[in-house]
């Protein structure tokens, strides 16, 4: 068999694919994947994590969960040499394709995603576009969980967003107080940015912005000057403003949470990595109300493996409640009705919150500058992916530039925007039958709206709403811990939501109508979706009947286990992330957020997962240098 078809078949199995090899040319970036495997194997020095054929029966500690925090804190307790430390993650370990930046979409719905569906609305529409009018969640089932799946931005939040939690009655989460944090974590690798007081050097997470993009990113920051928006670090000082996309990329590749922290310390004989493991309970005495570990399935087999000082979930923010439920700790009326015994009634799966959006949002130029699947999958840029670790492969999953804007509702301030942009030069069309699987989107819609665009230069923005007012749960569905829970968002719930998502739509309307964009001839695409027909272009009525159709998020669910103070009857940690009612028990991820961060959530959960660690070494007597 040739080197072609080797290559090929290699990389079709690690992304579940299966073809003929003679059309392996129609593929680049599947055979860039398998030479990639190559190089990659006789240039990284970072081995892949080692996955423990057999657990102990007890360890100090047991993370649950290995992905954005979980690996985070499973790396920086197991610093601490005579301490025990167990990470269970439910998937495997990421491959050689997951580490292209470019393809990244094709990681959802794929052996790395759980593959969560939203429950379809009863009172307020969303999702209609979509089949079953459910939108897809993807979550990571795999070693660096989602942060193998996402497109790798690294937006830290604004800094009234922590000032906020603090005054909410966390000590110790305002903004100065988490900054250290994501500077701990951080190897920025762009000197211009590595140079500020907002951002370091050394850290075991790689930040750098792409060392490729499109003619179309210089003119979406010239857009923003026009607009009055200064071009500038919006993970720095001020947030408000224009930027091209920093990413956790490293050497062209992307820096999942388990490549950053893991693999470094994977020779490390108190650190110990099960995959494919589970988690299905805590166990809580229910007397003395102490956890005393975890129950876990692995191979078929039930397994479980005792705590000796603490349990951390770091399963996200549908895991940890599903899971906390499970073992008795959540509202006392949900778990009566699947009669599991109440250790602690406390609001576990209250308080979702998400960052959606209007999906779709789509632009037509005259000149070839988009990213287009025949442009860019080709055998040159594959080659130079592979030879040189740059070109179009290493996008960011096609999101070239971030902004931060504010709407008429924002802050006086304009300190705080309530509007965030993700810029990509290309669009629906650039995969269609990948973009339809991830999105879910109904044939018929894409047919209708999307397919005339076949062969049409397009770019897109996503506008995406900030601080959303609406708010869901996550409730059980079953006491088998096989049964996923029910996911109700509660999207546009409130008409606040629909009146600044629809404000910020205007603003992606008037960058395409900037002398920057004009240069390309920009346009907006007016095809209405079937069910929006009825009223006219830029209309309130026909932007909320859009993004009551395509409603798109970028899947950044938060809050499910909010942290507060004991006095908030919705408080399911304290500001030390200790889980209120049961002992030895905390969660850490992004469900203990009380509220939402304005902008892309894997960066903040990561500084979660940094600071945990050093609060949990304190707490047991450990010194701390911060």
């Amino acid at each position: 068999m040739s080197l072609l078809a080797v290559a090929a078949n290699y990389a079709a199995g690690a992304v579940g694919l299966s073809f003929n090899p003679m059309t392996i040319l129609g593929l680049v970036p599947v055979f860039a994947a398998g030479l990639m495997f190559m190089q990659y194997i006789s240039v990284d020095p970072e081995s892949h994590p080692i996955n423990v054929f057999k657990v102990r029966p007890t360890y100090d500690f047991i993370v649950v969960g290995g992905g954005s925090a979980g690996a985070v804190v499973a790396s920086r307790l197991s610093e601490v040499e005579n301490w025990s430390v167990l990470l269970l993650e439910a998937g495997g370990d990421e491959n050689e394709v997951s580490d292209i930046p470019t393809l990244s979409g094709y990681m959802q719905m794929s052996q790395f995603d759980w593959m969560y569906q939203t429950t379809p609305p009863t009172d307020s529409p969303y999702c209609l576009a979509m089949i079953g009018d459910r939108c897809n969640w993807p979550r990571g089932k795999v070693l660096g969980g989602s942060s193998v799946l996402n497109a790798m931005i690294y937006a830290r939040g604004n800094r009234h967003d922590y000032d906020y939690w603090a005054e909410q009655g966390n000590p110790g989460w305002a903004y100065d107080d988490v900054l250290p944090y994501f500077l701990k974590s951080e190897d920025n690798r762009n000197p211009y940015l590595a140079k500020t007081p907002y951002h370091a050097t050394g850290g075991y997470l790689t930040v750098q912005e792409s060392p490729w993009r499109s003619p179309l990113s210089i003119a979406f920051l010239q857009a923003g000057k026009e607009l009055g928006y200064q071009v500038r670090d919006c993970n720095g000082e001020l947030q408000t403003g224009f930027m091209l996309s920093q990413g956790t990329i490293r050497r062209g590749s992307r820096c999942s949470t388990a490549k950053a922290f893991l693999r470094p310390v994977r020779n490390r004989p108190n650190l110990h990595i099960a995959m494919y493991s589970q988690v299905t309970k805590v166990l809580i005495d229910p007397k003395t109300k102490m956890t005393t570990g975890v129950k876990f399935i692995r191979n078929g087999r039930t397994q479980f493996v005792k705590a000796k000082k603490e349990v951390i979930l770091s399963a996200g923010a549908i895991g940890s409640p599903h899971i906390l439920m499970l073992s008795g700790v959540g509202p006392k009326e949900d778990l009566e009705k699947f009669k599991i015994p109440v250790i602690s009634d406390i609001k576990v799966g209250h308080n979702l919150q998400d960052h959606m959006g209007l999906g779709g949002l789509t632009f037509i130029v005259d000149d070839p500058v988009t990213f287009t699947k025949n442009r860019y999958q080709t055998m040159q840029v594959a080659l130079e992916y592979i030879l040189r670790e740059r070109g179009p492969m290493t996008s960011l999953g096609g999101v070239e530039g971030l902004a931060f804007v504010n709407t008429k509702y924002a802050p006086k301030s304009g300190t705080w925007p309530d509007i965030q942009f993700h810029f990509a030069p290309s669009s629906i069309n650039s995969d269609p039958d990948q973009v339809r699987k991830i999105t879910g989107l109904r044939d018929s819609v894409y047919n209708t709206v999307y397919k005339p665009l076949k062969n049409a230069e397009t770019w897109t923005i996503l506008p995406l709403l900030l601080r959303p007012r609406s708010t869901g749960w996550i409730k059980l569905l079953s006491k088998d811990p096989m049964v996923y829970p029910d996911i109700i968002p509660n999207y546009f719930t409130h008409k606040e939501d629909i009146r600044v998502l629809t404000e910020g739509i205007r603003i992606a309307l008037n960058v395409s109508a900037s002398k920057a964009f004009q240069k390309f001839g920009s346009r907006p695409h007016k095809i209405p979706f079937p069910g929006c027909r009825d009223y006219e272009f830029d209309t309130d009525q026909y932007w909320e009947c859009s993004m009551r159709h395509f409603t798109f998020t970028i899947y950044h669910p938060t809050s499910t286990c909010k942290m507060g103070p004991d006095s908030d009857p919705d408080s399911v940690v304290d500001a030390r992330l200790r889980v209120y009612g049961v002992g030895k028990l905390r969660v850490a991820d992004a469900s203990i957020m009380p509220t939402i961060v304005s902008g892309n959530t894997n960066a903040p959960v990561i500084m979660i997962g940094e600071k945990v660690s050093d609060m949990i070494k304190e707490d047991w007597g450990m010194r701390v240098i911060k």
